[in-house]
């Protein structure tokens, strides 16, 4: 109860803020609201207090008067205060309805029906999350809606985020590039393969990448991983890798990493994988890691390719012989 309560007030008191800043074009910082509601339900807990939050009646109306800083609310709970003590007997008088029409129309007016077909239309998993919780909210306490919200995002975004994209690639054919592209055209090369990873490297994603990685050919010994679609990887992520490049050095290949970026290259130095996979392998540019890979290469089977599509293939075989029909090629 106390999570789902904590969660609620949170949530109710970022929506509020968000729906308010989308109307006035204010900048919303969530640390901020969040700091806010800590100290304020701190403080409170000092006097007895209800959990506090954001109210979107209180915050409707303080809008729609013209309400631009937080003195309006300081004013409003002045003029409440004197009202209470002044009127009060009078405000008892006052149907229940005719309050709760009041409450009604002021917080019908801060739903954002328009974002919500925009949501609706662009996202079907994000739609999915909104009704399910909408439904839940409905006919289950408010408390358990807001928890069950966060769970069924939560799913949704480990459901996404546990099959990253993993594309064969290819040298980009264009004179002076140095990039590996997707769609080059080029066959592949019977001894090598490169991947490029869209995605981060974590404990739910790392059946995914093992099995993408294990598919490839056994013949393409030698794998280049396109690393800088990687924005992030742990524990899990690391030691799939170290497994990796052991099973390539046994099949007699290897695994190359190209363009790894610096937080992912900090994280595999810290906890020593970096050592297991080798510094030698991991290349800024492209030229490089075929320039390393190449003397490697079976020297008969480059003999009898045709593919031919790295640059250092084009003349020359692996052991340094010039092909007999280079000058062909020229």
């Amino acid at each position: 109860v106390a999570l789902g309560m904590t969660i609620l007030g949170l949530t109710e008191a970022l929506s509020i803020a968000r729906a308010i800043g989308v109307r006035s074009g204010q900048r919303i910082d969530a640390n901020q609201e969040f700091i806010g509601q800590g100290l304020s339900n701190v403080a409170g807990a000092f006097f007895s207090a209800y959990p506090s939050s954001g109210s979107f009646n209180r915050s409707g109306a303080n809008y729609e008067a013209g309400a631009r800083t937080p003195i309006a609310t300081v004013i409003a709970s002045a003029f409440l205060v004197l009202f209470v003590l002044a009127i009060a007997p009078l405000a008892a008088h006052l149907p229940m309805a005719v309050m709760a029409a009041i409450l009604f129309l002021v917080g019908y007016g801060l739903i954002d029906t328009h974002h919500i077909r925009q949501v609706a239309r662009t996202s079907r998993r994000e739609g999915a999350v909104m009704l399910a919780t909408l439904l839940t909210g409905l006919f289950v306490d408010l408390e358990f809606a807001i928890v069950a919200g966060v769970l069924f995002s939560l799913m949704m975004y480990l459901q996404r985020t546990s099959r990253p994209l993993v594309l064969d690639v290819k040298p980009d054919p264009a004179p002076g590039s140095y990039h590996f592209t997707a769609d080059s055209g080029l066959p592949d090369c019977p001894q090598a393969k490169m991947l490029r990873i869209n995605g981060s490297l974590y404990f739910g994603a790392v059946d995914h990448i093992a099995r993408s990685l294990q598919q490839v050919d056994a013949g393409q010994k030698h794998l280049v991983i396109v690393a800088s679609g990687i924005n992030f990887i742990d524990v899990a992520g690391a030691e799939m890798l170290v497994s990796e490049s052991r099973r390539r050095r046994a099949l007699g290949g290897g695994l190359y990493f190209y363009r790894v970026k610096d937080e992912v290259r900090r994280l595999l130095e810290r906890g020593g994988y970096f050592t297991h996979l080798g510094p030698e392998n991991f290349y800024p540019v492209k030229h490089r890691v075929i320039a390393t890979i190449y003397p490697r290469f079976d020297n008969e089977i480059c003999r009898r390719c045709k593919a031919r599509i790295f640059q250092e293939c084009q003349e020359y075989l692996p052991s340094g012989e010039r092909r007999a029909d280079a000058h062909l090629d020229a």
